[in-house]
């Protein structure tokens, strides 16, 4: 908090106990987060090892029987904190605006209606021959508290100030005799502000300075600044809690979740259903070995838990939202998944339709980065919105391919090469707007290698530091598709290192609940959960 005589550079960022934070990178982060590491070398372990190097190491497995509403209050509010926390620290522009309510709103209607009958009264009150001062007082009470609020704590000779000069006892004995000096007390006020308030505010002080001379009006003003102080001292807040969070994010976020746990039986049941069926489509895909025991029989091999849970995080790109609900332990990221995977398929998109065109035209087009950047931006611009539900990508396709051959045909003049023969130009035309189908040849390609490079950056170490080239066939869209990569890779790297114990017990249960426990073996290592980076 700002103290008395030194005011932050910005409320709305940080103190000077907090430059520390302005400056740390994402890979700082990274390191404060590595800190805690039983959570990776858990997810090392064979599946036989117990994972319980600490107290919020391994989740409880013997959940309640019965919810109370104590219960679901209590786990509500930890759902909300956890919420809260895990979006201070992977998202460093968060931060708390003014709400903004909808003009017509009935909310806004019954606001604003209350607040001018307060006003009418106070401003009623004041003109009164003698006046009445009962709504002044208890608006100079609520300000004096809000001003001390913002105080730090050694600012006791500013406080003592404020507390002799808004001394609510001898304003009460001054109302009676009918001498209080509204007018000086609130040029008072107004003072106070300009020392407590960030620089980016003191604009709106000095036009406090320069209000009529209707007290009510001023007062109006008051309270309209004061609320932006308060903002101010939120993310001021904010911003000094940060490093605190990220030195013990995964401690926090996963107790916070242990606890919503025991409080819900059902809080991991999503969580169980999207690794079974990871589980269930790696031992579709795991070849059938010959047991050791000698009998002959042969079965599956027994699946990494690396590897059951990365190809959990790769079917999250393509995960349907409106039939199943994300695993509990995404939901603190579900907006930004929902993003990263509308980015992606406008991407995708994109890489189909530059896909066909190179693959047609060739070597007339090749090697001309500014006509490939020209096409990219088209295209994109084109395919905008693609998610909405009135989107018609049809014809939107038929568009680009409509723009594409004309931009082509002007880079191909230019450069003495004749033009796309009519014929050549329907052609194209047909093959981008088929990639709407679902089985066509380009879009499964193009997804086929996409979800390749995904998997091979999560299996990766420090892949966000060095990313392996892009597969066959996206060359044109490297930079885009790995931004994309690395920002899915950190939020898997964090999410991996926060919840991995409860995967792996879900995991040991799926496998072994009806059966003896096979002998140890060790789990392929992740490295790149050492390392996750920001994800912003």
């Amino acid at each position: 908090m700002p103290g008395t005589d030194e005011r932050p550079t910005s409320m709305s960022t940080t103190g000077s106990e907090d430059a520390s934070s302005d400056a740390e990178s994402s890979s700082d982060r990274c390191n404060s987060i590595t800190s805690v590491s039983d959570t990776s070398d858990c997810s090392r372990q064979s599946f036989t090892s117990d994972c319980s190097s600490s107290k919020h190491s391994s989740p409880s497995s013997s959940p309640p029987k019965t919810i109370t509403l104590d219960d679901v209050m209590s786990s509500a509010r930890d759902l909300s904190n956890l919420t809260l926390a895990h979006e201070i620290i992977v998202n460093r522009d968060f931060h708390v605006e003014q709400p903004h309510l909808p003009q017509n709103s009935l909310e806004k209607q019954v606001k604003d209606i209350v607040h001018k009958a307060f006003w009418d009264s106070l401003e009623s009150e004041l003109n009164d021959d003698p006046p009445e001062y009962e709504h002044a007082i208890k608006l100079l009470e609520e300000i004096r508290e809000i001003l001390l609020s913002f105080l730090s704590p050694g600012a006791n000779r500013l406080r003592t100030q404020i507390l002799e000069v808004l001394d609510m006892d001898l304003i009460r004995q001054q109302a009676d005799k009918e001498a209080v000096d509204i007018q000086g007390l609130a040029s008072y006020i107004v003072t106070i502000m300009g020392k407590l308030c960030a620089p980016v505010r003191d604009d709106e002080v000095k036009k406090l300075c320069e209000s009529p001379d209707n007290v009510v009006s001023m007062f109006k003003e008051i309270f309209r600044v004061l609320d932006l102080m308060k903002m101010d001292m939120v993310n001021f807040t904010i911003q000094s809690l940060r490093p605190d969070l990220q030195r013990q994010s995964v401690e926090y976020e996963r107790a916070k979740f242990q606890s919503i746990v025991e409080k819900t039986p059902s809080a991991l049941d999503h969580t169980t259903e999207w690794i079974k069926s990871s589980l269930e489509e790696v031992l579709f895909s795991m070849p059938t070995v010959e047991q050791p025991n000698g009998h002959g029989k042969a079965g599956k091999a027994l699946p990494s838990p690396l590897l059951v849970f990365n190809s959990g995080f790769i079917r999250i790109l393509t995960w349907d939202y409106h039939k199943s609900p994300l695993p509990e332990t995404l939901m603190t990221d579900e907006v930004r998944l929902r993003e990263l995977q509308r980015r992606l398929q406008l991407l995708k998109a994109m890489a189909s339709v530059l896909l066909i065109v190179y693959s047609a035209i060739g070597g007339p087009i090749s090697g001309l980065p500014a006509l490939a950047e020209r096409l990219k931006r088209m295209t994109s611009v084109l395919l905008e919105g693609m998610h909405s539900p009135d989107f018609n990508l049809s014809e939107a396709l038929g568009n680009i391919s409509g723009q594409i051959c004309c931009e082509l045909n002007k880079s191909l003049t230019e450069r003495n090469y004749p033009a796309l023969p009519p014929e050549l130009q329907v052609t194209l035309k047909g093959q981008i707007t088929s990639i709407t189908q679902e089985n066509n040849p380009i879009r499964s390609l193009v997804e086929g290698r996409v979800q390749q490079y995904f998997r091979v950056l999560l299996a990766t170490p420090n892949s966000h530091v060095n990313p392996p080239p892009t597969p066959g066939g996206l060359a044109l869209i490297q930079p885009e598709l790995t931004s994309m990569a690395v920002t899915f890779v950190s939020l898997v790297n964090f999410n991996k290192q926060v919840y991995s114990p409860f995967y792996m017990m879900i995991l040991k249960t799926l496998l072994f609940s009806n059966a003896a426990p096979p002998p140890a073996a060790t789990a392929p290592q992740d490295p790149s959960i050492q390392n996750p980076v920001n994800s912003n």
